[in-house]
This record gives structure tokens, C-alpha cells and sequence, in this order.
């Protein structure tokens, strides 16, 4: 299970904290440190939302089809929506952070 993670966002850090104090055993992945991991790539530009569009300084750069959003992902780590918990190769948003909790219950 991985956790992508930005330290400096409040929404972000409350999702570490829910997990943490469920007991679940995660990997905290620093995507501003490490950019997307290839392996979740084509699971992230599929996934409704996975942009943050205020983060993208050109706004005539937004993209539009998953191509697009895979490609900007690969370049601009920074416009992941975040937190994001991936588990057997299922994507849910943490906002609210809460929602992390339903891909738990899915298991």
C-alpha cells in the first residue's frame, strides 16, 4: 500500500494520521522527492481529479485526456492531487482524508 504524500499539506498529514492510528502498515511515498513511480502512472492519469488544475502555472497546458495527464504527471510531480492511497492497483483521493479509509473497508 502506498501513500502519496506531500508533508506540507494539512490533508496530506491527516491521512498519514488515520492510517497510522488504524494500525495500517503503508508506504509514505514523497512524490516532490521522488516524482510518480512508474509503476503508477497509468493508474494515477486514469483516475478522475488526479490534477491539481491551481497548480499548473499555464493554464492553456491543462489536460484534457489521459495522455495528457500522464504525460504532465511524469513532468510536474507538484499538480498530483494529494494524499492518494494506492492499493492492489486501486487509486482513491483523501479528500476528504477520511475517504482513504473506504479502500481499506474494500478489501
Amino acid at each position: 500500500m502506498r501513500l502519496y504524500h506531500n508533508p506540507r499539506c494539512s490533508k496530506s498529514r491527516q491521512a498519514v494520521k488515520l492510517l497510522t492510528e488504524h494500525g495500517v502498515q503503508f508506504e509514505e511515498y514523497r512524490y516532490l522527492d521522488l516524482g510518480i513511480a512508474l509503476d503508477d502512472i497509468d493508474l494515477l492519469s486514469k483516475l478522475d481529479g488526479v490534477i491539481r488544475v491551481n497548480d499548473i502555472s499555464d493554464k492553456s497546458k491543462i489536460p484534457v485526456n489521459v495522455e495528457e495527464i500522464r504525460q504532465l504527471l511524469q513532468t510536474e510531480a507538484k499538480v498530483l492531487q494529494r494524499p492518494i492511497l494506492i492499493r492492489n492497483n486501486v487509486a482513491i483521493i483523501g479528500r476528504p482524508p477520511e475517504e482513504i479509509l473506504t479502500l481499506l473497508r474494500e478489501a
